[in-house]
């Protein structure tokens, strides 16, 4: 089960307003409560069962792990920027509608109030208007990608 299965089904249990959702199949455990009297406490606990190829998907995430200073020394070239983050969770996309163009492409000049991107959440899309002006210098997430709260969206060089 991947990521995208697992926030479908838990759209899905919030939209149904059950309170307590088991699901186990032969490797995951997954179990959704949800609180109706408080809706700040849902809480989900995803749980994967030992598999015996546990030992050979460690060994092979490992070399993925070694180039770990390579994103120190590009987060001292980023402190310079300015970071806009997302607001909500949900679905970040780039453009109003697929055959309109993108609100911002790197490079793009915006000033405070302009649109930047559009985040789909509950079948509501809220757009998302800077709050600096500047410069676009990068893009940090794809499009269609489901993002965090929090989590950042632009590098902006406020110069």
């Amino acid at each position: 089960m991947d990521v995208k299965e697992i926030q479908q089904l838990i759209k899905f249990v919030a939209k149904s307003g059950a309170s307590e959702v088991k699901l186990e199949m032969e490797d995951w455990k997954i179990t959704i409560k949800t609180g109706s009297a408080q809706r700040s406490s849902d809480v989900t606990y995803i749980q994967q069962a030992p598999v015996a190829a546990a030992p050979a998907v460690m060994q092979a995430a490992a070399p993925e792990a070694a180039p770990a200073a390579a994103p120190e020394t590009a987060a001292d070239d980023n402190s310079k920027y300015i970071t806009v983050k997302s607001p909500i969770i949900g679905t970040f996309y780039r453009k109003p509608s697929p055959d309109k163009p993108n609100f911002v492409e790197v490079g793009s000049s915006i000033a405070e109030g302009d649109p930047l991107c559009v985040i789909e959440a509950m079948k509501l899309f809220n757009e998302i208007e800077s709050e600096v002006s500047g410069k676009i210098v990068k893009v940090l997430v794809d499009d269609a990608s489901p993002v965090e709260f929090d989590q950042p969206l632009f590098l902006v060089d406020p110069s």
